[in-house]
């Protein structure tokens, strides 16, 4: 699989593409890509520029919430775990030396 091409260069290609000043094909040409490529990172601006429905930004915002539920249920986990541990150290009659 070729390397992906830089943010740089696809915002570049993109931007001479909503020009209109040469099809897509034509530019995809010029810039040595191919069409469905170009028409693919068309696609893409559109939804992280809101102007199409799509999971443009929400990509990164799903990933932050999913790494913070997880640290989150870890958490609950310790939680769960330590208030067992507390609660079994003070029941009467354990541990405990009264006379």
């Amino acid at each position: 699989m070729p390397r992906p091409h830089p943010k740089e260069f696809r915002d570049d290609v993109v931007a001479v593409a909503r020009r209109g000043d040469a099809s897509v094909a034509e530019v995809a040409k010029d810039f040595g890509i191919a069409e469905s490529c170009l028409r693919n990172w068309l696609r893409a601006a559109e939804v992280a520029d809101g102007k199409r429905p799509g999971a443009g930004g929400d990509a990164a915002e799903l990933r932050e919430l999913r790494r913070r539920n997880r640290l989150l249920e870890q958490e609950n986990e310790i939680l769960r775990r330590a208030a067992a541990y507390l609660s079994q150290a003070n029941l009467p009659g354990k541990g405990s030396t009264r006379s």
